[in-house]
């Protein structure tokens, strides 16, 4: 018993208080810096996650500000049209009918359907034969302007032999495109697979 009551030296009081202060670095490392620095990193990788994500955002928004920008243009100029969903060859075939009710007389061809990606696009070529320069320009304002997307492409006149192009019977060869989008649309036997527009 006597030995548990002895007075520590110096040296050993010196040891001990290194010895304390050791222990106390120790559970300062293990229980305060640690945890905190693990809670930094975890809190800079948050932060480089969300400032990625914050530029994704920042530019979805700006391509949809631009794109409202496009859509306010476009409508106020009055000449919006519409993709009809796949398949709306029905209502395309209507509208042509509709415009070319005038032509003297007037044949419609379409090739295949393409797809690339959601967008599809229904080529056709279009022969038809007016009266007048006036009721050839009308046809095709109406078909460049009409309620679905269309595309007129190669476009060539022709006047009756011995006419003048603004009278008389006039030829008109054209191909032209209606755009169509599988949003909406249900998939058939028609429809190719999805391939890059050349």
């Amino acid at each position: 018993m006597k030995a548990l009551s002895r007075d520590f030296t110096a040296k050993e009081r010196l040891l001990l208080l290194l010895l304390g202060l050791i222990l106390v670095g120790l559970a300062y490392y293990q229980f305060v810096d640690r945890p905190v620095r693990e809670a930094l990193d975890i809190a800079h990788a948050e932060a480089e996650s969300l400032t990625v994500e914050l530029q994704t955002v920042e530019a979805k928004l700006a391509r949809m500000r631009r794109m409202r920008s496009e859509m306010e243009d476009v409508t106020a100029g009055g000449t919006a049209s519409e993709m009809g969903s796949y398949n709306n060859s029905k209502a395309e075939i209507a509208i042509l009918n509709d415009i070319l009710q005038d032509a003297l007389e007037y044949t419609i061809t379409f090739a295949n359907v393409t797809r690339d990606g959601d967008q599809i696009r229904r080529n056709f070529t279009l022969q038809f034969t007016t009266d007048s320069y006036e009721t050839m320009e009308y046809m095709l304002s109406a078909l460049s302007e009409s309620h679905y997307r269309c595309l007129i492409g190669d476009l060539r006149c022709n006047a009756a032999k011995n006419e003048d192009l603004m009278k008389g019977i006039i030829t008109v060869n054209a191909t032209a495109t209606f755009y169509e989008t599988m949003v909406g649309g249900t998939p058939d036997a028609g429809l190719p697979e999805s391939k890059p527009a050349a």
